[in-house]
Order: structure tokens, then C-alpha cells, then sequence
């Protein structure tokens, strides 16, 4: 099988090229893509269009697969596997939704800075997005590296986080936003989790700055003081110099560790299609702990 190759773009961003993910992956494979995923956080496949069971083989040879929010809300769903996120603005019947959609909400919730399922035990691991269509403008994705932005942070600051723990919510950015339409049951669905502000990833040994949107309170602080600590340490981790912004081309795969970074889609016209397809995996390696 073909080495990877890698090609910086940003100091946690990296092209990779070499290795054909359409066609399963051997042992060698896969330790090439989690060495490279410890080292950059965020990889991106040019010119590798998957089909959907492609992309499925692709994403269970690094671990067990997750259904993130399909677990509060299933319903129609255009694609043969569940375990497939449906990044897009387009209705399962295949017609692009209209702006009070609910399928809007999700594409808006995607414009906040987020790790993928941070709101559940296990979180999860590597998400794989597949670019099927394109918008003529906008729709870029932004990547933000949290070891880079805990290791820019004051020391005064970093004593001041130590310990402390984050409780990350499932629909707390939804409720943010004005979708409101859940019942008792879909609000209890995913118990929120739990997870230190500061972590050190047992893979790399590096510290994390472990925060997003779905974080809500800091625990053994008050609702708003705790709120505005969160979004203190995200405007701090979503600094220019930590970012790396991805202009899509059709049949782009990215990928990038969500233990390690947070993500967000930037604005597009929501009456231009734009399919994107998304396999994530689950945590499966002992948790990054607390520093």
C-alpha cells in the first residue's frame, strides 16, 4: 500500500495524499492515519469522492461509529445508513428545504463553534465529511486546534481553569437558537456529559483547551459566570492564528479529531443546494484526561 504523504496548510492542518481511503486499509493504513491525525488534528483528501459504503468501510476500520443528534431526532433520512450524517440543506425528498425548515435549523447550529458529540459518553473521535455539491460561494469550513490555544494561554489562566469541568448539553446550542420543539422525551434522550476544561490527550501527550457551543456550565460555578468563562476560552480558541478555513471542492474528505479541535460551517445561500456527507466514529482509546 502507498505511504502517506503529507503537505502542511496551516501548523495543525495537513493535505494528505498517497493512500486510496476508496479501497479498504490494512493495519499500516491505519496507524499512517492516526499518526497523521495526532500531528495535524485535521487532514484533507483532495480529489476523493466516496460513495456512501465507501465512506462507511472508511470510517469503521478507525473505530465503532456514531449517530450523534439522529438519536434524538431520526425521521426520513436520504441515506442507506443511519450511521451517515446528512450535512446539507436538501429534504429527503431530495428538494433543497425552504428557510423555516427545521433542516435550516441544523445548518445553522453548524455555524457555531463545535466538537462533533462532546454532549455524550463516548464523544466522538474522527468525523470523515464528504463533499457531493458545492455552493458557487460560501459554505467554507473553519477548524480551530485547542492544543494550540491551551498552550497560548496566560498562565494565570491556565491556573485558573485547572480542574475545572465542563458539562456539554446535546440541544443546548438548539435551545440557543430558538428550536424549541422537542419533547420530554428527545430533551432527555442524551444525559449531558461531563468533561474537564483541560485535558492531555493520552495519544500525543498534548494539553487540550477542551470547550465549544454545546458546553453550557462549568461546574461548582454559577450559570453566568460559568457561561462567560465558556465563551471567554472559545473567543480565545478561535483566534485567527489557530485556524485553518477549508474552501470545498466536490469530492474533497476531510477529516479532523474532535477531541483535539472544534469546527464550524461558515454562511452560504441557503437556497443554492449544498450536500456534504458525514461519518463520525466514537472515542474508543483510553479518554483524554485531565491535566
Amino acid at each position: 500500500m502507498t505511504a502517506l504523504t503529507l503537505k502542511p496548510l496551516h501548523p495543525f492542518a495537513a493535505e494528505a495524499s498517497g493512500l486510496d481511503i476508496s479501497k479498504p486499509l490494512d493495519a499500516a493504513g491505519v496507524k499512517a492515519i492516526e499518526d497523521a491525525m495526532d500531528q495535524h488534528a485535521v487532514l484533507v483528501f483532495r480529489n476523493m469522492p466516496l460513495t456512501q459504503d465507501q465512506q462507511i468501510a472508511f470510517a469503521r476500520s478507525l473505530g465503532p461509529l456514531d449517530l450523534g443528534l439522529r438519536k434524538l431526532k431520526g425521521g426520513p433520512h436520504r441515506f442507506q445508513y443511519a450511521e451517515l450524517a446528512d450535512i446539507s440543506n436538501v429534504k429527503a425528498d431530495g428538494e433543497v428545504a425552504d428557510r423555516t425548515h427545521a433542516k435550516i435549523v441544523g445548518n445553522v447550529a453548524n455555524q457555531l463553534w463545535h466538537s462533533d458529540s462532546s454532549f455524550q459518553h463516548p464523544r466522538a473521535k474522527y468525523s470523515m465529511l464528504s463533499a457531493v455539491v458545492v455552493p458557487q460561494f460560501g459554505g467554507d469550513t473553519e477548524f480551530a486546534d485547542l492544543r494550540m490555544a491551551y498552550d497560548a494561554l496566560p498562565q494565570w489562566l491556565k491556573d485558573q481553569i485547572a480542574g475545572l469541568k465542563a458539562v456539554h448539553y446535546a440541544l443546548h446550542s438548539r435551545f440557543m437558537l430558538g428550536d424549541t420543539n422537542y419533547t420530554e422525551e428527545q430533551k432527555q434522550a442524551i444525559a449531558p456529559a461531563l468533561w474537564p476544561l483541560v485535558q492531555t490527550d493520552p495519544r500525543s501527550g498534548r494539553k487540550i483547551l477542551f470547550v465549544g457551543i454545546h458546553a453550557c456550565e462549568v461546574e461548582g460555578m454559577t450559570t453566568a459566570e460559568g457561561r462567560m468563562l465558556i465563551m471567554d476560552l472559545l473567543e480565545h480558541a478561535t483566534q485567527r492564528e489557530f485556524v485553518y478555513r477549508h474552501q470545498w471542492q466536490v469530492g474533497d474528505l476531510v477529516m479532523w479529531d474532535n477531541t483535539a479541535t472544534v469546527h464550524r460551517g461558515r454562511w452560504f445561500d441557503f437556497g443554492e443546494r449544498r450536500e456534504l456527507r458525514r461519518a463520525t466514529t466514537e472515542e474508543v482509546t483510553a479518554t483524554a484526561t485531565a491535566a
